[in-house]
């Protein structure tokens, strides 16, 4: 099936590795133009020659999306190198504490990850969204998460900071869908990677005195198909929400789980 994403200019937050990395080449197989937002650019670089290796243009702008003065400084050098962004997908985030109680997490890691999770999708949306809105058309996919769902003792901070992003989603699609803009949410469950593998496997197996690939079967168990999620599932759910197949899908969240969310 066509996308119909050829030639379309997609901003891409978090773009150097894991489900970023595989996001941004997901697009880029479909013949998109790339920006990749980042503030490592040394770690982007590696997946911007890829796509260009696919014979897309692809740029590579340093941000800090929390600032919202740099968010506002690299949406127009966006825009004087494409003209114009028609998709925006926010994968840049953060776990937060992992293992620790709501009581026992200080306000700065809370703030940390709400200000990562919550505030930076913010900054983007509101830089990109008035040349949508010039437009009547464009597309915001914003990468959440199940924990934004269903909560989960241990990950407060992060839980929380994917609740408050369902809302900005949710509202955002309220707000511009009356000017031809789908703004939806992709809720990642656990995603197979370092991260998962080094951190919360590898917090559960020490508690439980497990080794980390057993650590990593309970959690498949807890899904309905018995499996973890790799990048590219959350990379073909995140080009169908920024393709026309969707268009009359707006403010969704849509778990890519394997079915834990709606156990």
């Amino acid at each position: 099936m066509d996308l119909g994403l050829k030639d379309k200019v997609v901003l891409i937050t978090g773009p150097a590795k894991g489900m970023g990395s595989a996001v941004s080449l997901a697009f880029a197989r479909e013949g998109a133009r790339l920006v990749l937002v980042g503030r490592d650019l040394a770690a982007i670089e590696p997946v911007a020659t890829e796509a260009r290796a696919l014979g897309v243009d692809a740029i590579v702008l340093a941000c800090d999306i929390t600032r919202g003065e740099q968010v506002a400084t690299m949406t127009r050098h966006a825009l004087e190198h494409f003209g114009r962004v028609d998709v925006l997908v926010n994968v840049a985030g953060g776990s937060g504490p992992i293992g620790k109680t709501g009581w026992e997490t200080t306000q700065d890691e809370f703030e940390q990850i709400v200000q990562l999770n919550m505030t930076g999708c913010f900054n983007t949306m509101q830089a990109v969204l008035p040349g949508m809105i010039e437009r009547r058309s464009g597309k915001v996919v914003n990468v959440g998460g199940t924990f934004g769902m269903r909560g989960r003792a241990g990950r407060m901070a992060y839980s929380a900071s994917k609740w408050g992003l369902r809302g900005i989603t949710k509202s955002f699609a309220l707000e511009a869908g009356p000017h031809g803009i789908n703004v939806n949410c992709v809720a990642p469950g656990m995603v197979d990677g370092p991260r998962f593998r080094e951190k919360v496997c590898a917090n559960m197996a020490q508690k439980l005195g497990i080794s980390v690939e057993e650590a990593m079967e309970r959690h498949a168990q807890d899904y309905a198909l018995r499996r973890v999620s790799t990048d590219q599932d959350v990379a073909n759910a995140c080009l169908f929400l920024a393709s026309d197949v969707s268009r009359q899908i707006t403010g969704v969240d849509l778990p890519v789980d394997g079915g834990w969310a709606m156990l």
